[in-house]
């Protein structure tokens, strides 16, 4: 910032950088870039790897093995979120690798448009499944270390391109396929996730 010739100039990056970066605790430079290649469009991430090494490592190790090839969005509520990653579309449940250490203590929020960690109630469970916030869900943010819904969900990157997708998405019929609820009736298949290397 400090090579803009004029105090205004100089001024507007100052008010804009809290709304790029600061507001997440962010700096350029510090992501890898991902491609979730879906059925009805692609959705293009950032993921920090500074703010959530484990978690990213987890995710890149999932989508570069193929793992996520074939899954779909199993879990689809339109004012909250849309989950992935870990079912096929006849609804069965992958096998996943091991859980990871629960990262939501970084500073990240559950703002709209970020991806997260889809967990059981154990706050260290976090496997292959993610979620996309489709509003601000700050109720899942991380506010302590007292009891499993206190621990948070762990952010770990945001959507940078097809935001209108995650809307289509949100927005399809679901229905019940017990024991699921919320599963969207025609399948939203998940067909790649390309981990970008600059």
């Amino acid at each position: 910032m400090s090579r803009f010739k004029s105090a205004i100039g100089r001024m507007a990056a100052y008010l804009l950088l809290p709304c790029v970066f600061f507001s997440q605790g962010l700096e350029a430079g510090d992501t890898t870039r991902a491609i979730i290649k879906t059925s009805m469009g692609d959705i293009q991430l950032e993921l920090y790897d500074d703010k959530a090494p484990i978690t990213v490592e987890n995710f890149v190790d999932y989508a570069n093995s193929g793992f996520y090839d074939g899954t779909i969005f199993h879990r689809v509520i339109s004012h909250f979120m849309i989950q992935g990653g870990g079912f096929t579309p006849d609804m069965q449940k992958k096998t996943p690798g091991e859980a990871i250490k629960n990262e939501a203590a970084n500073g990240l929020s559950n703002k709209r448009g970020t991806i997260a960690m889809a967990r059981t109630n154990n706050p260290h469970s976090a496997t292959a499944q993610f979620f996309i916030n489709v509003q601000d869900n700050m109720n899942l943010d991380y506010s302590g270390e007292n009891h499993s819904r206190s621990w948070g969900y762990a952010v770990f990157g945001r959507v940078t391109e097809g935001l209108d997708v995650v809307d289509q998405i949100r927005f399809v019929q679901t229905t019940t396929n017990p024991p699921y609820s919320d599963v969207p009736v025609d399948p939203v298949i998940i067909e790649q996730v390309e981990i970008i290397d600059d």
